[in-house]
C-alpha cells in the first residue's frame, strides 16, 4: 500500500523564493480593487496595536502608583485603562469587519474568474488534466483560502503589527532588558527556517493527495452502474482506500512538522520569561529599574512571545493558503490554445468548407490525422465513415474549432477559422455530440442554452421545423418540465431531440452530426431520425456515420483510416472502386443480416 513518500511533491509544486515572490506580486494585482478597504482595516488595527501596547506600560505604571502611595496617579491611570480597553473593543469589531470584508471580496472574485477561465480553456486542457484535479482547484484549494479569509487574515495583521511594536516598547523601556532577551532568537530563527521549508512541502503534497481523492472519487461515481454490474464494488473500494490512505499520510506528515515546531516556540517563551524575571528583579533591587517598569516589561514580553506563537499557528494555514493560490495561479496562466484571433473575421452566411494538408497530434505527440485535404461543398452532405480511431471525429472537431490542427488549415468561405471569431464561427458551425448534455433547468432553458436570448416563440418555431413540437408538448408541464440534473426526467432520445432543436435554433450553416441513434428503441430512433432529417435540410451537413445505411444516403462519403482520408465518393462510386469502403459495407451488411 503506497504511503506519502510515494505521493511525493515535484520541484515545480514547490514554492521556492521565486513562486513565492510570483504568488505574491499576484495577490498584490488582484486586491488592487480593494485597496481602500484594506487600507482603513489596517490602519484601524495599527491604532488598536499601538494602545494594546501602551496597557501594559499603564498597569506598570499603576504598580508604581501602589508603591509610592500616589492615589491620584493610580486613579487617572484606571480611567484612562478602561477607557482604552472600551476604545480597543470597536477598533478590534470595526478592523475585523475590513479585512474580512476585503478578503471575502477577492476570494468571492477569484471564484468567478477561475471558473469563467475554465469555461474558455480549450479541449485539449481538459483532454490532459484529471477532472478531480480541476474541481480540487474550486474545493479544497477556495476552501484553504476561505479558511484564511475568516480566520487568518485579521490574526496574521494583528500579530505583526503587534510584535513589531511591542519590539520597540521593549527597548524604549529597557534596552539592556531587551538585548538579554534576544537569546532565544538564533533558536526560533533556525527552528523557523527548518519548518517552513518542511511545512512547505508537506501542504503541497497535502494538496496534490485531495485532488488524486476527488479524481477517484468522480471516477467511481460516473462509473457506479458498471462497479456494480461486473461485482467491482470492493475492488474500486480497495482503490479508493490507497489514495485516502496516501491523503492520510501526507496529513500526518503536516502533523509531526508542526508537533516538534510549536513545543519549541513555547519553550522559548517560558525561558525567556524567567530569564526576564531573574535579570529585571536584579535591576530592580539594584534602583536600575522600578518595580512597575519590570512588570509592565514582563506583560510586554507576553505579548512579544504570544503573537511569534499564533503566527507559527498560523503559517501552517499560510503555507496551505500560498500552496492554493499558487495552484490556482497556475490555472488562470493557462493559456486558451484555441484562442480568438486579435483582429477576428465575423462570418456571416454559408458557404465552403475546405481542409487543407491538414494533420493533427494530441498532447503526446501521437499523429491523429495527416494530410487531410478536403473540400465540402455548400449544401452537401458528407459522411465519415471508418474503424474507430481512425481520426474521424477528430477531424469532425477540427472542423468546428473544438482543436486547432497542428499542420494545415480549415476555411470556411475562404476565411482560416483562426481568422474567425468565435461568436460568429459557433453561430456558423454547429456540432451535435452524440449525446447532448442537458443541465437542470427545464426544456425550454435547456434549448435556450445555444441562444441565450431566444425568445419563446423562436424556441418553439425551432421545435416545430425539427417536428417535434408535440412531443414535449406532451410532456406534463410542456417544455417548462423540469429536466432535472443531466436530463435524467427525459429518455435517451429526448434528450437528444433537445440537442437537435438547439442546433436548430441557431440555424447555422454548417451542421456536424455526430449520429446517435444505434442506442435508441425503434420507435424513438425514427422521430430523432426524423428530426435529424428536418435539420439537415438545405444546409452543408457532416455525418460521423456509425450506420453505412446514413452514410449511403449521403452526397458523398469520405472513408477515414489511419488517421488519412483514404476514400472519397458517393456511395455507388465507392462501391465500384471496391476498395476500403466496399468491403466496410459489406462487413455491415453481413452484420446486420447473418446467415
Amino acid at each position: 500500500m503506497a504511503g506519502w513518500m510515494a505521493a511525493g511533491v515535484d520541484a515545480d509544486d514547490r514554492l521556492d523564493f521565486d513562486a513565492a515572490r510570483h504568488v505574491l506580486r499576484s495577490t498584490a494585482r488582484r486586491m488592487r480593487p480593494y485597496r481602500g478597504t484594506a487600507v482603513g482595516a489596517v490602519a484601524l488595527l495599527m491604532i488598536w496595536t499601538a494602545l494594546l501596547v501602551v496597557l501594559p506600560v499603564l498597569f506598570g505604571r499603576a504598580v508604581d502608583a501602589i508603591d509610592s502611595g500616589n492615589r491620584e496617579v493610580l486613579n487617572r491611570t484606571i480611567v484612562v485603562y478602561i477607557a482604552i480597553t472600551v476604545v480597543n473593543y470597536f477598533l478590534w469589531r470595526a478592523a475585523i469587519i475590513g479585512i474580512s470584508r476585503t478578503g471575502e471580496a477577492f476570494l468571492r472574485d477569484l471564484r468567478r474568474t477561475v471558473f469563467s477561465h475554465l469555461l474558455r480553456l480549450s479541449m485539449p486542457y481538459f483532454d490532459r488534466e484529471k477532472a478531480g484535479v480541476i474541481v480540487s482547484r474550486m474545493t479544497s484549494d477556495i476552501d484553504s483560502l476561505a479558511e484564511v479569509v475568516q480566520f487568518g487574515l485579521q490574526m496574521f495583521v494583528a500579530n505583526a503589527l503587534l510584535l513589531g511594536a511591542v519590539a520597540v516598547v521593549l527597548a524604549v523601556l529597557s534596552w539592556q532588558l531587551f538585548v538579554v532577551c534576544l537569546v532565544s532568537i538564533p533558536l526560533i530563527y533556525v527552528a523557523s527556517r527548518k519548518f517552513r521549508r518542511d511545512a512547505n512541502a508537506a501542504y503541497l503534497q497535502v494538496r496534490d493527495g485531495i485532488g488524486s481523492m476527488l479524481s477517484r472519487l468522480q471516477e467511481g461515481l460516473a462509473g457506479v452502474r458498471v462497479i456494480q454490474a461486473y461485482a467491482r464494488t470492493d475492488i474500486e473500494a480497495e482503490r479508493f482506500h490507497d489514495v485516502n490512505h496516501d491523503l492520510f499520510q501526507s496529513h500526518m506528515k503536516s502533523t509531526r512538522v508542526a508537533a516538534w515546531y510549536l513545543p519549541i516556540i513555547d519553550m522559548s517563551g517560558v525561558g525567556t520569561t524567567a530569564l526576564a524575571i531573574a535579570v529585571g528583579g536584579w535591576m530592580a533591587r539594584d534602583g536600575q529599574l522600578s518595580i512597575g517598569t519590570v512588570v509592565a516589561f514582563i506583560l510586554l514580553l507576553q505579548n512579544l512571545f504570544e503573537p511569534v506563537q499564533q503566527l507559527s499557528q498560523l503559517f501552517n494555514m499560510i503555507q496551505s493558503a500560498g500552496a492554493s493560490l499558487h495552484k490556482l495561479y497556475e490555472l488562470l496562466e493557462e493559456p486558451v490554445e484555441v484562442a480568438e484571433s486579435s483582429e477576428p473575421v465575423v462570418l456571416s452566411g454559408r458557404g465552403v468548407v475546405e481542409v487543407s494538408g491538414v494533420g493533427f497530434a494530441y498532447n503526446d505527440g501521437v499523429s491523429v490525422l495527416a494530410d487531410v485535404d478536403l473540400c465540402i461543398a455548400e449544401g452537401e452532405r458528407l459522411a465519415l465513415v471508418g474503424p474507430t480511431g481512425a481520426g474521424k471525429s477528430t477531424l469532425a472537431k477540427l472542423i468546428a474549432r473544438l482543436y486547432d490542427p497542428t499542420e494545415g488549415n480549415i476555411s470556411y468561405n475562404g476565411t482560416d477559422l483562426r481568422d474567425a471569431s468565435l461568436e460568429s464561427l459557433r453561430k456558423r458551425v454547429v456540432a451535435v455530440p452524440q449525446e447532448g448534455h442537458l443541465f437542470d433547468g427545464t426544456v425550454r432553458d435547456n434549448i435556450r442554452v445555444a441562444k441565450a436570448d431566444a425568445t419563446d416563440d423562436e424556441i418553439v418555431a425551432a421545435l416545430k421545423r425539427i417536428g417535434v413540437l408535440e412531443r414535449f408538448e406532451g410532456l406534463p408541464d410542456g417544455i417548462e418540465t423540469e429536466v432535472r440534473e443531466r436530463g435524467s426526467r427525459l429518455s435517451a432520445g429526448e434528450r437528444q431531440l433537445v440537442s437537435l432543436a438547439r442546433a436548430a435554433i441557431v440555424d447555422p450553416g454548417v451542421l456536424i452530426l455526430d449520429e446517435a441513434t444505434s442506442s435508441l428503441d425503434p420507435g424513438t430512433e425514427s422521430i430523432v431520425e426524423g428530426a435529424m432529417e428536418a435539420l439537415m435540410a438545405n444546409r452543408t451537413t457532416i455525418v460521423i456515420a456509425h450506420r453505412l445505411t446514413t452514410a449511403s444516403r449521403c452526397d458523398r462519403i469520405g472513408v477515414v483510416d489511419g488517421g488519412r482520408l483514404v476514400e472519397l465518393g458517393s456511395h455507388e462510386e465507392l462501391m465500384n472502386l471496391d476498395g476500403a469502403y466496399a468491403s466496410l459495407f459489406s462487413t455491415w451488411i453481413g452484420a446486420q443480416n447473418p446467415t
